[in-house]
């Protein structure tokens, strides 16, 4: 029997099932019942999971149990020799290390706010997220810590050599025993417990403050996102739920996609995460062959690459079950890719941000199939509408600015409250992104309202590549903009005008950015003009007829 949205939802948050929901107080705000607290609740399930592996790495298997106690062992240190106390701020920079779960679950365990940086970023963007972020204790891998040495900071160092003043991470961890424990800090869900930076469109970027309500909330959004779509298929959705993931995470950790779409449900639900050293498409397929993988994790250019490479049929992936992506538009013909490689397979898209700790709305199953066009229906515990530039809410089917209310929006930004009070309000976060929303309920992005090019999944804001454009003495004038990308989805573009009587190449030009901004926002293809970029009465670039002037749409 095939059962409707509203029929699934009563089905699975109904009291007493383990999706039921409550409401927090008066808000109007409803959560996930039997979520967790706060991390240390998490935790504490995680350990639940004993001998299980829970991280992979290269030839690493990490089980939950040593995992814990290396939290807790971490933890402790933090307290005891580093002074840390509740609310301190911990960064984290490094790759998708094994330590990085370790530095990031003990930060929190430890009761202080985990911040972590964005590993790609230059030298001086990563200093100036431990220096916003007011960081006391500084955990980074070898490459990271070379960077950030001169910040002065007490440093803990993973996979590599200490610099002087530093220790390595081995030697404050040790090799912690069954006694362990983690120390005495009392946690509650409205306590900060993440600091995620996000791109600013001008400026620097903003840190994005998480609770640990929106922590533990987050493994619960993305179970009932799974679940919805196993009872829309009419599967049964208990056999299902029995059934343990090993996920192939494809995106950084430093990425709210990798840290609460993966990691917090992994601990969750007992299952276990692959980790890789960078993406590489041939390596991917390897390892979900070598460790059974079920589910994949990342952007759409992930699962395009995998799709593409010519290995694809050599190897065993009667495990892939489910190909999840997000955080970028998909190519119109990936899900037609995913269906003649891997028939048997469910495929899903979802919309989130780091202002809404990840996942928020999701298409998954039949509805993907469907509405390959949509991002879905939002969770059980979202809320979602569109209104017009004076904040009026907008009847369906017309296009307005997608707003969002949950225990999963996030409390606001890092010591930024005139930013924080234009983006919530009233509880509602205002998205940025232009979107309708059908009779049914099901949400449509129709445009960003950001100008930002998506590349692979990152957010480039083009005010801040045009920004490092104009350092260079030659150009008079530029505008960025996306290219369209088979694999990445969008590629950066500049078109650049120059100063009377000067010269330089594209070469010259991206040789200058180096070092500037971080590698993936400097623009692939640069396009050279004599006569004034095309602008309105108010002075702004217009990009849409610029597009179709150089791009022919």
């Amino acid at each position: 029997m095939t059962l409707t949205h509203a029929q699934v939802e009563a089905q699975l948050t109904g009291p007493g099932q383990l999706f039921e929901v409550e409401e927090i107080g008066r808000t109007g705000i409803r959560t996930w019942k039997h979520a967790p607290a706060h991390f240390r609740a998490l935790l504490d399930i995680s350990r639940f999971h004993g001998d299980k592996v829970f991280l992979v790495y290269e030839d690493e298997h990490i089980t939950f149990e040593e995992h814990y106690r290396r939290v807790a062992a971490l933890a402790t240190r933090l307290v005891e020799d580093y002074g840390v106390t509740k609310g301190d701020r911990v960064a984290v920079a490094m790759r998708n290390y094994p330590e990085w779960v370790v530095a990031f679950s003990a930060a929190l365990a430890a009761g202080a706010v985990a911040v972590p940086l964005n590993a790609w970023w230059t030298e001086p963007e990563l200093a100036y997220g431990v220096s916003d972020s007011g960081a006391k204790v500084l955990i980074a891998d070898a490459e990271r810590a070379a960077r950030l040495a001169a910040t002065g900071l007490p440093l803990i160092v993973a996979r590599g050599e200490a610099p002087p003043g530093a220790r390595t991470f081995a030697e404050v961890v040790g090799e912690p025993g069954p006694e362990v424990r983690l120390p005495d800090v009392e946690l509650s869900p409205e306590d900060p417990a993440t600091i995620f930076y996000t791109s600013g469109t001008t400026g620097h970027p903003k840190g994005a403050l998480g609770s640990h309500r929106n922590l533990g909330q987050s493994p619960m959004t993305v179970a009932y996102g799974l679940m919805r779509a196993v009872a829309l298929a009419g599967r049964d959705v208990s056999e299902a739920a029995g059934q343990r993931r090993v996920t192939l995470l494809a995106v950084p950790l430093f990425h709210v996609t990798g840290c609460f779409s993966a990691l917090t449900t992994t601990m969750f639900g007992g299952g276990g995460l692959v980790l890789m050293y960078k993406w590489d498409p041939a390596q991917a397929l390897r390892l979900i062959e070598r460790e059974r993988v079920t589910v994949m994790i990342g952007v759409p250019t992930n699962a395009w690459q995998l799709m593409s490479h010519p290995d694809f049929a050599k190897h065993d992936l009667s495990s892939l079950n489910t190909v999840g992506y997000g955080g970028a538009p998909a190519p119109p013909k990936l899900l037609e890719r995913i269906t003649a490689n891997l028939p048997q397979r469910a495929t899903s898209n979802g919309y989130g941000m780091t202002e809404t700790t990840a996942l928020a709305i999701g298409n998954g199953g039949p509805d993907y199939l469907s509405r390959p066009d949509s991002i879905g229906l939002p969770s059980a515990v979202v809320d979602v509408r569109v209104v017009d530039p004076a904040g009026e809410e907008l009847p369906r089917g017309e296009v307005g600015e997608l707003c969002v209310r949950g225990p999963n929006v996030i409390m606001g930004y890092w010591n930024k409250p005139q930013a924080t009070a234009e983006t919530f309000v009233n509880g509602w976060l205002h998205t940025g992104d232009l979107a309708k929303i059908d009779e049914e309920g099901f949400v449509y992005i129709v445009d960003r309202a950001k100008d930002i090019v998506i590349r692979g999944g990152e957010n480039v804001y083009c005010a801040e590549v045009e920004a490092a454009l104009f350092e260079h003495p030659a150009v008079d004038d530029a505008a960025v903009i996306g290219v369209p990308h088979d694999e990445l989805g969008e590629e950066v573009g500049a078109v650049v005008r120059l100063a009377p009587g000067s010269s330089v190449t594209a070469d010259e030009l991206r040789g200058f950015l180096d070092g500037r901004i971080a590698k993936f926002k400097i623009p692939v293809h640069v396009w050279f003009r004599e006569d004034e970029l095309p602008r309105n009465p108010g002075g702004k670039i217009l990009k849409t007829r610029l597009r179709r002037e150089i791009l022919g749409s």
